[in-house]
């Protein structure tokens, strides 16, 4: 194993998760008024932007969801939904193709608005292009994976990406080790996925954390103060 391995595999995922975990902290506690969408849909609400944010969204929940489920699942739990190594790689393989193409198209309708759209891009930050195009990055490289995980579906790859999640977030030595001899489209899927969770406080996406009891014990917002 080499020093980039265990940098980027063994320190760089609690580095960003803790970003992630405290940055959404600080930022909700110290900038309450940050905390939103920034929802553009009334610059541009044409039916083909629903349509993109529609498949975007829901490529999205469903492939964060899978990914969740799948890599932290324990390995003694899939005889219980009638499992092996083998289908779960497989009906991986086929749902996450089917909604990352979802979210793929939905993304590329939504970045050429960004990008195109004069109203849009006037009212964007470079943060929000930034993010965007990073979740469109890791869409594709997700997809790449499909290819590689073909070749071998006894199952033994997602076995070791889900060891490796599962002694991070159980703090377990070694989980390092077991993602050095991995192909290196399985290592820069993983590297860009915890990178979004290292920049994750500082972009449009902590309004995930939010559902609107959150929004009830905010400060008031002050417009103009009343002059003495």
């Amino acid at each position: 194993m080499g020093f980039l391995d265990n940098l980027l595999f063994g320190y760089y995922p609690y580095i960003a998760g803790t970003v992630f975990l405290a940055g959404s902290l600080v930022r909700f506690d110290m900038s309450q008024y940050t905390w939103k969408t920034s929802s553009s849909q009334i610059l541009d609400n044409t039916p083909r932007f629903r349509l993109g944010s529609n498949l975007f969204h829901i490529g999205l929940l469903f492939l964060f969801l899978g990914h969740l489920v799948g890599l932290l699942m324990p390995h003694s739990w899939y005889p219980y939904f009638n499992l092996t190594a083998e289908s779960k790689q497989i009906l991986a393989m086929v749902s996450g193709g089917f909604f990352g193409l979802l979210a793929a198209a939905g993304g590329a309708i939504l970045i050429r608005r960004r990008l195109t759209n004069l109203r849009v891009r006037a009212q964007s930050s470079r943060m929000d292009i930034a993010i965007l195009l990073i979740l469109y990055a890791q869409l594709w490289l997700g997809l790449l994976t499909i290819p590689f995980s073909a070749a071998h579906l006894d199952g033994s790859m997602m076995l070791v990406l889900g060891d490796w999640a599962q002694r991070i977030v159980t703090f377990r030595p070694g989980a390092a080790e077991l993602i050095a001899p991995v192909p290196w489209v399985y290592k820069a899927h993983l590297f860009l996925g915890l990178t979004v969770f290292l920049v994750f406080p500082f972009t449009r996406l902590v309004h995930i954390w939010s559902a609107p009891v959150w929004y009830l014990g905010r400060r008031y917002q002050i417009v103009r103060k009343r002059l003495a």
